[in-house]
């Protein structure tokens, strides 16, 4: 009874050193990977609470397409400096990212990036942000000084158009899906693009790049 008490024992301090370390806080110099997502010495995290554009994703102001998600990461980097940087940890997510609360001395770069308008809080998630973004709007801060498609939506293919459902500058490639149900996109001098037109209730959609076009699963059109 009294070796079964002891390895219980011993079971249980390994489990609370391991949970121990696990929520250890990490500090370092970071490399700003979006407005979301950071680095400290090889790790990824991923900032707790908030969702902030992709790199590739356009938001609209004053009528014209900008890199919004660009725009994010580079105002992140800019607040961070060289400074050195706090995270503590609450989670790690599928892609084996920590999750955290990441801190610039006082500041909590969180609540800071959603309190800018450079990210929007992540409901899905928490609702510890709720009132930065409710601020940010108010104030027409970054991505609400115009017209933007939710970070998630936008992973999920939806994508920012003009006021009359055309194409702009920045998205000219047409996913046209065909009478079979084949993706095909069509880029700007290819044979087809011209007579191609673009119904977006059958699912057919424009992209930005070939890249984003091929991850989408349409592929090149014959020239």
């Amino acid at each position: 009874m009294k070796l079964r008490h002891l390895i219980f024992a011993l079971a249980l301090a390994t489990l609370a050193v391991g949970t121990a370390a696990a929520q250890s806080p990490i500090v370092g110099v970071v490399s700003v990977i979006d407005g979301d997502t950071l680095e400290i010495q090889g790790q990824r995290i991923r900032l707790h609470g908030i969702d902030a554009p992709e790199r590739e994703q356009f938001c609209e102001k004053d009528g014209k397409q900008y890199r919004c998600g660009q725009q994010a990461a580079l105002a992140l980097s800019d607040k961070i400096g060289r400074t050195t940087v706090r995270c503590e940890q609450r989670d790690i997510d599928r892609y084996k990212r920590f999750v955290a609360v990441c801190s610039l001395g006082n500041v909590d770069l969180n609540a800071w990036m959603v309190r800018q308008g450079w990210a929007v809080a992540y409901r899905q998630y928490s609702r510890d942000y709720v009132d930065d973004e409710s601020a940010a709007q108010t104030e027409k801060a970054g991505i609400w000084a115009g017209r933007f498609i939710e970070p998630a939506n936008w992973r999920r293919g939806e994508r920012l158009q003009s006021a009359n459902q055309t194409t702009t500058d920045a998205c000219q490639i047409k996913g046209n899906i065909s009478r079979s149900g084949e993706r095909i996109y069509h880029v700007p001098g290819a044979r087809d693009y011209g007579p191609t037109r673009i119904d977006e209730s059958k699912g057919e959609r424009w992209f930005c790049s070939e890249d984003e076009a091929l991850k989408a699963g349409w592929r090149r059109s014959a020239q």
